[in-house]
């Protein structure tokens, strides 16, 4: 077979092999140039630091360098701008080695370098969802000009978008521009994990006629050095790490912004340069660390999921994780910041501070052992981006009709199971509400919505999801540390507050309430800030019944050490016990009976339990709590004939039918606000949004009758925990 690296122009061969010194390309980039010269639509899938980029820059400008578009031929888009600025350089000398230009556009470029690329459009444009939303609503861009002869688009990290209201937009976005051109834009997603990528390509096609194909070459198996600690202190677990860090570059991911800054604080003063990596940390502060640890050679980060995208940060020698995540895919992720050089392995230490985020860490492994990773689950009624779509073409155009909307809006797959009746009725909402306005039968943007999201110049349009108003934290010299939440600024008290903030100990000096701003002096310690939301954190059901087989197994884990081994002993000895013998049982559900009392250990993660809550809550007046592993019922008649007979109920397709169920479970769900524009939306729409969130019926239903497909509680996945 002719290789792909021979069906490139002769210019790009030659500035390879000189400018790069590459000799050949990789299995990936040879199966992606081949699909992609072919015109082919591609999901690209490859481990971190595998050649993706490569992959698909390559075949896309060798398609523009012999038949240079005029304006902008290629579009890479990145789900945040950390990482475009952190791939500016290494396109650009891909373009540049071509003779081509690339242009980077978010919110931190200075206008007069968008003035001038507007005036001379570059080939390759990089930027963000959020910044082509920009581009659209903006009159000074000339969009015919830019987007008149696209050729393609390069999604980056495209399971970090898809399925979510950002990936909605996002495909919304592109197919506002595909308007403006002729062509069918050749699309590309690029990912490490993802457990579906069939159903992301056919998302991600959109309106594109061509073919799509998805680029997964078979990966070589590679060693990995994997540890699970449970240690119950955050100083033991501090203590523990920064001796391993020492002389090392290190990650330290954690799961919330709180915990995080604790760990920071207490790595500090042990030997170990440490940095704070997170959100709410000022974009001066987050480059100095990404800047400095670059450099050095004994530092450590301390970050959220700030840093688990594929930004580079250097040589890295280890990945610790306070806990565990939530998801297989953000473990790989993690994982794969690790093991890029030569005779160094890939690895993780999970530090976790009870068992059940050990149990959470051990079942993740053992999922990935098998190959296993989340598929994501793709929207059709993606209710909050279809008020944003409509307020953005209102803005796009000042005035245009709702039919035409329809006919835009309707050929996205994110909105496809919304109906014409069910779309006029959103509209009537709109008007009514003040949101819209009509006028000689075109829409326009209403009072309210200007009211609401017209602040300034429209900022909150660009991006469907809320930033929280914050509040500047500067110290006396002026100097800005970073940023906090008015929810948490509201409680703070002038001179006697303290808070976590940069991995350091800050007490509240002044708080301006009409710039925003607080002043604050060094403190020797601090209290560690709230953080949080009240929308619970769903588990899926395959982790959880992992951790259940992990429970009910025998055989020693392999690398977790004996203090933990200690506490999985006894968790196995008490819960593991239990579902065996529920097990053993014609149905197999595990139901502990007290007194007016029972707890049901379902492991069957949040979405399920939270659908069996309301399920049995209809037609009795029980309190049910319900988490990620179990539900608990309390109430008078609770006992084993009352839970029987309603498990019967909830059982059939006929109950979750009913109106009158239907009518129940809406009237009891929580006002979760999942959007900023769920405000926007009929009382009914909105309710749906938290009800998709929370609960799902077809699922609770396969595991009511035992049916699911991805049922991991068998005896024989349970006899294969067995050592590496």
């Amino acid at each position: 077979m002719t290789s792909a690296f021979s069906r490139f122009p002769v210019r790009l061969q030659e500035a390879i092999v000189s400018r790069l010194g590459w000799t050949s390309l990789r299995p990936v980039q040879e199966l992606s140039s081949h699909a992609l010269l072919d015109g082919k639509n591609a999901v690209i899938l490859a481990p971190t630091a595998g050649g993706k980029t490569e992959a698909s820059m390559f075949p896309m400008l060798a398609q523009l360098m012999d038949n240079e578009p005029a304006g902008v031929g290629l579009l890479y888009i990145a789900p945040i701008k950390a990482l475009l600025n952190n791939q500016a350089e290494r396109l650009g000398l891909y373009t540049d080695m071509v003779g081509l230009r690339r242009f980077l556009w978010h919110g931190d470029v200075k206008a007069s370098d968008k003035k001038a690329f507007m005036k001379e459009p570059a080939t390759l444009l990089m930027t963000t969802p959020e910044s082509l939303e920009v581009m659209l609503l903006s009159s000074k861009v000339p969009h015919a000009k830019l987007f008149g002869d696209l050729r393609g688009v390069v999604i980056d990290e495209i399971h970090a978008l898809a399925g979510s209201d950002r990936g909605t937009h996002l495909i919304s976005v592109l197919e506002r521009i595909a308007r403006y051109t002729p062509n069918d834009i050749q699309r590309v997603g690029l990912s490490a994990t993802v457990g579906n990528p069939e159903a992301i390509l056919h998302w991600m096609q959109g309106t594109s006629k061509r073919e799509g194909c998805v680029v997964d070459p078979p990966k070589k198996p590679s060693p990995k050095d994997l540890k699970v600690h449970l240690r119950e202190t955050l100083g033991a677990i501090a203590q523990e790490a920064s001796q391993k860090a020492a002389g090392q570059k290190s990650l330290f991911f954690c799961e919330s912004r709180s915990l995080a800054e604790d760990i920071a604080e207490r790595l500090r003063n042990r030997g170990t340069d440490v940095f704070v990596h997170h959100s709410s940390v000022s974009l001066e502060e987050r480059n100095a660390a990404e800047a400095r640890f670059y450099q050095g050679e004994n530092a450590s980060i301390v970050c959220t999921s700030t840093l688990e995208l594929g930004i580079d940060v250097g040589d890295l020698d280890l990945v610790f994780q306070a806990n565990a995540p939530s998801t297989a895919s953000s473990f790989l992720q993690r994982l794969g910041r690790t093991g890029r050089r030569a005779q160094q392995r890939a690895n993780t230490t999970f530090f976790c501070e009870d068992i059940e985020p050990a149990l959470q860490a051990i079942a993740i492994v053992e999922l990935v052992r098998t190959g296993w990773v989340e598929s994501i689950k793709l929207n059709t009624r993606a209710w909050p981006v279809l008020v944003h779509q409509l307020l953005a073409l209102t803005l796009q155009f000042g005035a245009i009709s709702a039919e035409r909307c329809w006919q835009q809006l309707t050929v996205i797959t994110d909105f496809s199971n919304i109906t014409a009746p069910e779309f006029d009725t959103l509209i009537a909402h709109m008007l009514r509400e003040g949101f819209l306005y009509e006028s000689g039968g075109l829409l326009s943007m209403g009072d309210k919505a200007e009211k609401v999201f017209g602040r300034k110049n429209f900022m909150e349009l660009y991006a469907v999801f809320s930033s929280p108003v914050l509040y500047k934290v500067t110290t006396k010299a002026g100097y800005v540390v970073g940023s906090l939440e008015q929810a948490f600024v509201d409680k703070l008290v002038e001179e006697i507050s303290s808070f976590l903030l940069g991995g350091r100990a800050w007490v509240v000096k002044h708080v301006n309430h009409s710039d925003r701003t607080i002043r604050v002096e060094p403190a020797p310690r601090g209290k560690k800030p709230n953080w949080g939301g009240f929308v619970p954190q769903l588990l899926g059901y395959e982790i959880c019944q992992q951790i259940a087989a992990v429970l009910k197994a025998d055989a020693a884990i392999p690398y977790i050490d004996p203090q933990t081994q200690v506490r999985l002993d006894a968790a196995r000895d008490d819960l593991g016990n239990l579902l065996k013998k529920a097990q053993e049982k014609a149905q197999g559900q595990c139901i502990q009976y007290e007194a007016d009392r029972a707890i049901w250990w379902t492991f069957a993660g949040g979405q399920i339990n939270h659908t069996l809550k309301y399920g049995l809550q209809y037609g009795h007046d029980w309190k049910i709590v319900a988490d990620n592993f179990r539900l608990k019922i309390e109430g008078d008649s609770v006992g084993p004939n009352t839970i029987n007979l309603s498990l019967k109920e909830i059982r059939t397709q006929r109950f979750w039918d009913s109106p009158t169920t239907e009518s129940f479970v809406l009237s009891e769900l929580p006002e979760y606000r999942l959007s900023k524009f769920q405000q926007a939306l009929p009382d009914l729409f909105s309710l749906e949004m938290v009800k998709n969130y929370l609960l799902d019926v077809p699922a609770a239903l396969s595991f009511l009758n035992n049916t699911h497909p991805s049922n991991r509680l068998d005896q024989q996945h349970i006899n294969n925990i067995k050592r590496s």
